[in-house]
């Protein structure tokens, strides 16, 4: 309650310009709610081949009959109902598809509101202890702005007294004054914020980008595995009623309601980053604080400064911890359910991504 009562202290304009140039919350409001809008599209294509998989269904129901029928007559086996009725079973599956996948989806939509909501409390008070850090970014920047304005200042001033020194009076006067005035010059070239501003920006940006760049990977990689499930799953159900293709059926639903978890977990690991991004936040938060308003303010800034960044590195660390275990999302899902073929797809696809980007810094 705290954080937010500080954070209403933050001008709109400042809100406005820091939304507009880094984007409102860090994983960009705008962007989630893309991808759950690109799920609910690509979806309503699921009838795209249920018309093949359907005639693909009724061949392999005569030859399966076929196959039965053949058995029992040379008395190979016995007559039994309840094999006879399972292709009709599979066939139900392929007429419904639709309300078939949206009972599949079910339990899986379900975890992922949950771990939703506990991810939404917990990004609020990050991403308003990221405004209240930004602001204090801004002021740090403001007062070293200012002392190297006054340095700059007294500079000049300085030289001018010195050369009517030298004029008027002996070496040793110079000598004294090169000790009161070399130290304004040495403060001089230590506050040069602009690069500094420049380098601290760019920093925190490349982490942030990077954070937001894993997190839409892996929601991406939903949609898309989850899509092409969704449209050849049909095909899957037919093929499994020959019985050397019998398991392809329940394979398919391992792989559906494994790739459906990616929702569900990537929240809850984003609900557990946004416990490490508030801690790191509030620290920096503290850090700056005392720079700002705490005892021997000027000289701490001074030792600051000659970091070569405006950044304490606890956030941009933060970051791309959070980042990295965004990627373990394909990984943890298997544990939940047993399944290889979407971990061996999301490992492929990283290795390329892996190797473009060596080819690139390479270049």
């Amino acid at each position: 309650m705290g954080n937010l009562l500080a954070v209403s202290t933050v001008p709109d304009s400042f809100k406005d310009t820091y939304h507009f140039l880094q984007g409102s919350g860090v994983y960009e409001d705008g962007m989630m709610h893309f991808l759950h809008l690109l799920r609910e599209t690509v979806w309503t294509h699921f009838d795209t081949f249920i018309a093949d998989a359907q005639a693909l269904s009724c061949i392999f129901m005569l030859l399966f009959f076929g196959m039965k029928s053949w058995e029992m007559i040379a008395g190979d086996s016995k007559l039994e109902v309840m094999p006879l009725l399972r292709p009709f079973a599979l066939s139900m599956v392929i007429l419904w598809w639709g309300n078939f996948i949206k009972l599949a989806a079910f339990p899986t939509d379900l975890i992922a509101t949950k771990t939703e909501e506990l991810f939404e409390g917990g990004q609020l008070e990050v991403d308003n202890l990221r405004l209240e850090r930004a602001q204090l970014v801004a002021e740090l920047g403001n007062q070293l702005m200012k002392v190297q304005a006054e340095t700059e200042t007294a500079k000049k001033e300085a030289d001018t007294w010195y050369e009517n020194a030298w004029e008027s009076v002996k070496s040793s006067v110079k000598e004294g004054f090169s000790e009161v005035w070399n130290p304004i010059v040495e403060l001089r070239n230590r506050m040069q914020v602009s690069f500094q501003l420049l380098i601290t920006s760019l920093v925190e940006t490349l982490a942030l980008w990077f954070l937001r760049i894993c997190v839409y990977i892996v929601f991406l990689f939903q949609v898309v595995f989850s899509t092409i499930l969704v449209i050849l799953g049909p095909f899957a159900v037919a093929i499994s009623i020959l019985p050397a293709f019998r398991e392809s059926f329940k394979t398919w639903i391992a792989r559906f309601i494994s790739v459906n978890l990616y929702t569900g977990i990537a929240y809850l690991v984003l609900y557990v980053s946004s416990l490490l991004q508030q801690f790191a936040m509030e620290m920096e938060i503290s850090r700056y604080k005392e720079l700002l308003q705490g005892d021997e303010a000027m000289e701490k800034i001074a030792v600051f400064a000659t970091n070569g960044m405006l950044s304490f590195g606890i956030v941009v660390v933060s970051f791309i911890i959070s980042g990295l275990c965004m990627l373990t999302v394909p990984s943890i899902s298997t544990w939940v359910v047993s399944t290889s073929g979407v971990s061996s797809a999301a490992s492929t696809v990283g290795r390329r991504l892996s190797s473009i980007t060596t080819i690139v810094n390479g270049l």
